[in-house]
């Protein structure tokens, strides 16, 4: 009945909070005030939670509605907290002291971690030339191993009943360009689902989720002895030209791995940012005497 008094209680306040400003704007209490004179939220044996300790959970452009409920998860999530402390504290002898440095260890290295962000995201240059993925790749070959089969190629799926299946068959197999038009123009009419783009690399296990094909038992043999292959249940046809196949263990194609290499190679220029940036604040705090290490 109590937490159903301190929940009515805490909404109703924050509504009425809410309701008169853009967002909430608490009374800065002075140190020397005492407690009784601020708005108890929630307690957990001597600790309260205080309406005045939720300034700046939620910011001005957030509704009365969704305030509300921030507000109400936090004061839960602080009551839980609150009680497993209390549990651990009868459970085990804490060295408090330790403790209290981890939390201003944790506290520095977010600081820290924040800075670094900030300063990497200003000076980060994004842009990656062709020449130096290709660098990147040639030089590093052996960590593009292949984790699965890959293929370019065609992939449709159209019902049986679909007009002029016997049209769409000769435009798969054609190598005109004047086709290839005809095709894509075909499949956004009638196909269900289709993958024309030759050019990029994909997954053979995504291609066949779904299909007949993925009774396959053995896929690297079917790759290598299918170009051109048709299934169909019933309801549908399934068409699956291989331009190109990869196997497993073979080393990934460029085109496959280069969002890959990419994202390494961004990586890389923000770690070295990151560590010149120590070093620069160091080798200037040196040179201003800006710190002493007493021996």
């Amino acid at each position: 009945m109590r937490n159903k008094i301190y929940k009515s209680s805490f909404l109703l306040c924050l509504l009425i909070i809410l309701g008169s400003c853009d967002y909430i704007n608490l009374k800065q209490y002075s140190s020397d005030e005492k407690e009784e004179e601020k708005t108890p939220i929630a307690r957990v044996k001597n600790s309260i939670l205080y309406l005045e300790d939720l300034k700046g959970i939620v910011s001005k452009e957030t509704s009365s509605a969704d305030s509300a409920n921030i507000m109400n998860r936090y004061v839960n999530s602080w009551v839980k907290k609150q009680l497993l402390i209390n549990e651990a504290s009868e459970k085990i002898n804490f060295d408090v002291a330790s403790i209290d440095r981890k939390v201003l260890d944790y506290k520095y290295a977010l600081m820290v971690h924040e800075y670094k962000k900030y300063y990497v995201d200003q000076k980060l240059d994004t842009s990656i030339s062709e020449s130096e993925i290709q660098k990147y790749y040639e030089e590093n070959k052996s960590n593009f191993e292949l984790k699965q089969n890959i293929i370019r190629g065609h992939f449709i799926k159209i019902a049986k009943n679909a007009p002029k299946i016997k049209r769409l068959k000769s435009l798969v197999t054609s190598t005109k360009e004047s086709d290839m038009n005809e095709l894509k123009s075909y499949c956004f009419r009638y196909a269900e689902t289709y993958f024309l783009e030759d050019s990029v690399w994909i997954n053979f296990d995504e291609v066949i989720r779904n299909t007949p094909f993925v009774s396959v038992t053995n896929k690297v043999q079917f790759l290598k002895t299918n170009n051109y292959v048709e299934e169909e249940d019933d309801k549908y046809l399934y068409i699956l030209k291989i331009k190109e196949y990869k196997i497993s263990d073979q080393i990934s194609p460029l085109e496959f791995v280069r969002n890959d290499i990419n994202q390494i190679i961004l990586n890389k220029r923000k770690v070295a940012i990151a560590n010149q940036l120590e070093e620069d604040v160091f080798e200037k705090a040196q040179q201003a005497n800006k710190y002493e290490i007493y021996n």
